[in-house]
């Protein structure tokens, strides 16, 4: 049996936008920028886009800017809105330790260049208190980004009451919403953010193709130069084929969301249950409210990338941590940032399901992940030293 749990990574896409990439690349292959009316009639197709992606956020469409995905929505509104303040002499910025890296590399870069950046810390589920972004707020604060939900432990942040809080202090605010839009509800007049980055590829449209929320009147400054498409903001002859294959994924799964969240959750579930049995391991961000299909697990005494390989060896295709930094042996920031030490958090396991997984599909992951686990452990010299009492279980 071959098992696709790694969604969070990426999905695969629907035969809906499919169907509709297809279309605009046959019917509507003209530049939207041309006068013609070949490019007239794809211009049609990117207004109508803009539109059924603004609405499934509770947007304008003059607000919604398309990208190469949600890295680059996340550096456009961090950048913009940072660089906007320091106009104004405010050059601090508050932000999490469990952001996505494009965010948290962002920040690095702003840092270099004179900005003073906060990291909040979260509690052991990778939740942050509200009150510590009120706190942290000052007279300097040019931007407050604190992501939706994590896309490794799933756990879905406040991001309502930091807007409140950010609208109330009059300081911009940007989430990084890209492993929420069609797997929670959504509104950016809800959440009264600023800023709001989203992708394609999460929710079965195509890669490479993403859209970025911008409040009328907050700033937004260019990444590319070079043209005028997308109201002089992003340059480049608009992906009229993924944008429509995008909107067209994101209107699917929006009008299909409760229907969705009931039946992913319900899997997560019988798969935290059945995975739960396994002695000494922990379910990261169990305490706090997460998205639908996320299920994070440390394993103590094994690595998790050992577990990785023998579990895709039996068709199961999953995850230790974000797509961005699998290929690395360095442990999970998140991980890490919620209090646990390298040795257990170097033990991780990231499934990620959707509402086209099966019952039979989790049973076949709770067999083979308590199967190479307990294998894993027969082979390991940490393990025995435990067993035999020479070294404390850090999980119970």
């Amino acid at each position: 049996m071959n098992v696709y749990a790694d969604h969070a990574a990426t999905t695969k896409i629907s035969n809906s936008a499919k169907v509709a990439m297809i279309e605009n690349m046959d019917l509507y292959f003209g530049n939207p920028s041309s006068l013609h009316t070949q490019g007239q009639l794809a211009k049609e197709q990117l207004n109508k886009a803009r539109e059924t992606v603004a609405k499934a956020i509770g947007a304008k469409p003059r607000e919604i800017f398309f990208t190469s995905g949600g890295s680059e929505a996340d550096n456009q509104a961090i950048l913009s809105a940072a660089y906007a303040g320091k106009k104004k002499g405010k050059n601090h910025i508050i932000t999490t330790t469990v952001e996505h890296h494009a965010v948290l590399h962002t920040m690095a870069r702003l840092a270099k260049d004179g900005f003073e950046i906060t990291y909040l810390p979260v509690d052991q589920d990778g939740w942050l208190n509200p009150q510590l972004v009120e706190d942290a707020i000052r007279k300097e604060t040019a931007l407050v980004s604190v992501m939706y939900a994590n896309n490794e432990i799933g756990t879905l942040l406040p991001v309502k009451e930091i807007g409140t809080i950010c609208k109330q202090k009059k300081v911009p605010f940007h989430t990084d919403a890209v492993q929420a839009v069609a797997h929670v509800p959504v509104n950016v007049e809800d959440i009264g953010c600023d800023y709001l980055a989203l992708s394609g590829h999460k929710f079965h449209g195509p890669r490479g193709v993403g859209a970025l929320y911008v409040k009328m009147g907050a700033r937004i400054d260019n990444l590319i130069e070079g043209g005028a498409q997308e109201r002089g903001k992003r340059a480049g002859t608009e992906n009229v084929p993924a944008i429509m294959g995008m909107s067209v994924a994101l209107a699917e799964a929006v009008d299909s969301l409760d229907d969705n969240m009931a039946k992913t959750q319900a899997l997560r579930d019988y798969l935290i249950k059945g995975l739960s049995t396994i002695e000494h391991s922990r379910l990261n961000g169990s305490g706090a409210e997460r998205v639908p299909g996320t299920v994070n697990f440390c394993f103590e005494g094994i690595e998790g990338e050992s577990l990785l390989l023998l579990l895709d060896a039996k068709g199961i295709a999953a995850s230790s941590g974000s797509a961005c930094t699998s290929g690395s042996l360095d442990p999970s920031h998140v991980l890490l940032a919620i209090g646990l030490p390298h040795e257990v958090a170097h033990g991780s396991l990231r499934l990620s399901i959707g509402e086209e997984n099966t019952y039979e599909e989790m049973d076949y992951i709770i067999e083979n992940v308590k199967e190479v686990v307990a294998y894993l452990r027969s082979i390991s010299p940490i393990w025995e030293s435990l067993k035999n009492g020479d070294k404390p279980y850090i999980i119970q």
